[in-house]
């Protein structure tokens, strides 16, 4: 593991297909705080053909709030950090230890939409039509972008690298 970890809550998040969780900053200074990821559940058929629960086993993720909107809300996200999601098949108990421990700068739009620039593995998930993968929950690894709009469509630009389907390992 030893990699230094991107993500987020937004790695969990993006697997289940919501919206990250924002941590309040402990101080006005700039500096890192936790980013906690929460378990979470997908039903069969939105990324996997059978039901999924993914919850972290270690996560030791933090981030870094480098500019804020006008209203305060961050803008530009810096993560890190070691985290390993277990994604299981919750009808067959089969489970992979996923390492999601990349590095992202992440910017948020004020309509919702997404830039990342990643180093490293992170874990994504794609609904049905909304993304260039194909639907799925993926290890992504490498150098690449993510770019995910208002409506939740990613597209994933790899540099170099390379993508794990954790719904094949987990069938």
């Amino acid at each position: 593991m030893g990699r230094t970890l991107i993500a987020l809550t937004a790695l969990a998040a993006l697997a289940a297909g919501g919206a990250p969780a924002a941590a309040a900053p402990a101080s006005g200074l700039p500096g890192w705080e936790p980013a906690p990821s929460a378990p979470w559940d997908v039903a069969a058929g939105v990324r996997c053909d059978f039901a999924v629960h993914g919850e972290p086993v270690v996560d030791e993720v933090v981030r870094r709030v480098l500019t804020r909107h006008a209203d305060g809300s961050p803008e530009t996200v810096a993560y890190k950090g070691d985290l390993v999601v277990r994604v299981t098949n919750t009808a067959s108990g089969a489970f992979h230890d996923a390492d999601a421990s990349g590095s992202a700068l992440v910017g948020y739009g004020t309509d919702g939409s997404q830039s990342w620039k990643v180093l490293g593995p992170v874990l994504v998930g794609v609904g049905e039509g909304l993304g260039n993968l194909p639907r799925g929950l993926y290890i992504v690894d490498g150098v690449y972008t993510m770019e995910i709009g208002p409506d939740g469509h990613k597209s994933v630009t790899m540099a170099h690298g390379s993508r794990t389907d954790i719904c094949a390992q987990i069938d």
